[in-house]
C-alpha cells in the first residue's frame, strides 16, 4: 500500500515495517482505531519516534480511520503521539509538561534527563521532546504522558551530578513553544547521492562518509543507510551513530559548475 500523507515519504514511498516490533506497532494502531470507531471514543500511543508515526499513519489508513493527529506539545515537535479522536467523542489531553530546574555546578544535560527519567522504569514511549531554556543552562521542560507525569514529578530528584526540582507546568514557555530555532548551513554537492551529501554535512570527505555507511553507522529517516549510492531528498533525517543527526532541509538550484546547492542543520 502507498501512504502519502507526509510530503517526504510521497517521494520515497512508504517503507514496509523491516521487524517485529514495526509490525506489533501497525496491529495496535490497527487495532486502537478500530476501538475508536465502533465505541466513539478516543484513543493514543505512546510517543512515537519520525519512522514511527509514519507507520502509524499507514496503519490508520488500512484501518481507513480518517479522525487522526499527531501531537507532541509544540507544532515542532520530533516526538509525537498519535491521537486517534472520533468526531463525536470527549476529546482528553494525552500530554503534560514537566520543568526541570538544575541546582549545583555541573548542570546535567539532554542525555542526563533522558537517562534519570528512564532509570525510573518508564518506557522510552512516555517521554517526548526534551527542551533546554536558551537563557538558563540549568533548565529543561520535558512533555510526557498525562498519565505518567506525577510519577516522574515525584520521584526525580537528580539527574547526572545535580539535584534537581521538578514540577508540574500548565504549558511550555512561550518561546519554547514557538519552536526551536536552528542555525541553518549552506554547502554545494556535485549529487545528491547520500555520501556525497553526509560529508558536506559532516564536514569530512566522500570516502569517510562511505565508510561510515558501511560500517552500519548511518540511518535516513530512522532506517538502515545500505548504501553510498541512495539518493537523498530534501526533508531526510540522517543519524550518524558516534557522531549526531543531521538534516537536509532543503535543495536548491545549481551552481555554475553543475554542483548542487542544499541547506541543512544538525539537531
Amino acid at each position: 500500500m502507498a501512504y502519502s500523507s507526509d510530503p517526504q515519504m510521497a517521494v520515497r514511498g512508504f517503507i514496509p515495517p523491516q521487524n517485529d516490533d514495526e509490525r506489533r506497532l501497525m496491529r495496535r494502531v490497527e487495532e486502537l482505531c478500530r476501538i475508536a470507531q465502533e465505541r466513539e471514543i478516543p484513543r493514543y500511543t505512546g510517543f512515537l519516534s519520525d519512522r514511527e508515526q509514519v507507520l502509524a499513519g499507514a496503519a490508520c489508513s488500512r484501518a481507513g480511520c480518517t479522525c487522526t493527529r499527531f501531537w507532541g506539545g509544540y507544532p515542532d515537535a520530533e516526538r509525537k503521539v498519535l491521537c486517534i479522536e472520533p468526531p463525536d467523542s470527549w476529546q482528553e489531553e494525552p500530554l503534560s509538561v514537566l520543568k526541570f530546574t538544575a541546582f549545583g555546578d555541573a548542570a546535567p544535560t539532554h542525555r542526563d534527563y533522558l537517562g534519570a527519567i528512564l532509570g525510573l522504569g518508564l518506557d522510552r514511549a512516555c517521554l517526548g521532546d526534551l527542551l533546554q531554556q536558551p537563557d538558563a543552562p540549568g533548565v529543561f521542560y520535558a512533555l510526557v504522558l498525562q498519565d505518567k507525569a506525577e510519577f516522574i514529578a515525584a520521584e526525580l530528584t537528580g539527574a547526572g551530578r545535580a539535584t534537581v526540582k521538578t514540577e508540574l507546568c500548565d504549558a511550555l514557555p512561550p518561546d519554547l513553544s514557538a519552536g526551536i530555532v536552528r542555525e541553518l548551513h549552506e554547502a554545494t554537492v556535485p549529487s545528491l547521492r547520500a555520501d556525497a551529501v553526509l560529508a558536506a554535512m559532516m564536514h569530512t570527505s566522500r570516502t569517510k562518509a562511505a565508510e561510515y555507511i558501511a560500517a552500519g553507522r548511518v540511518e535516513i529517516n530512522h532506517l538502515p543507510l545500505r548504501a553510498a549510492h541512495e539518493t537523498a531528498y530534501a526533508r531526510d533525517i540522517f543519524t550518524v551513530r558516534g557522531v549526531g543527526r543531521f538534516r537536509l532541509q532543503s535543495i536548491g538550484g545549481k551552481s555554475r559548475k553543475d554542483r548542487q546547492f542544499i541547506c541543512y542543520f544538525q539537531y
